[in-house]
């Protein structure tokens, strides 16, 4: 199993919630994100090799919360430096169209981008 990251990942400032999308219970926080994979923190040890149905609930412009639903494949998990805490890397499973759009948006929200310049 290679050791370094390959794809480009974004700290989250703030944690996105994620449910098991079968019994709506939460597994814990988005710690980082990619586009084919992310880093769950959790209270609880990830079944490395296990499939995982998820969810993110997206509050949206409506008012109404929106579902991302996706599959993921739990690759690693270690304990965090948090006492009571893991990190669990997971790749994406077909991640569906909702979920790339999600990137974009905190992509562009938590990116640095200087003011244009004033005449």
């Amino acid at each position: 199993m290679p050791t370094k990251r390959r794809i480009e990942r974004h700290q989250l400032p703030y944690y996105l919630k994620v449910f098991n999308r079968i019994t709506d219970k939460p597994m814990g926080y988005i710690g980082n994100v990619s586009m084919d994979g992310l880093m769950l923190i959790s209270q609880l040890p990830m079944l490395v090799g296990g499939r995982f149905e998820m969810r993110l609930k997206i509050p949206g412009q409506d008012g109404q919360l929106h579902f991302i639903d996706f599959c993921a494949t739990c690759q690693w998990c270690r304990e965090d430096v948090n006492p009571g805490h893991f990190d669990s890397g997971f790749s994406l499973v077909a991640p569906p169209g909702e979920y790339a759009d999600l990137i974009d948006a905190l992509r562009f929200y938590f990116s640095f981008r200087p003011l244009a310049a004033s005449a």
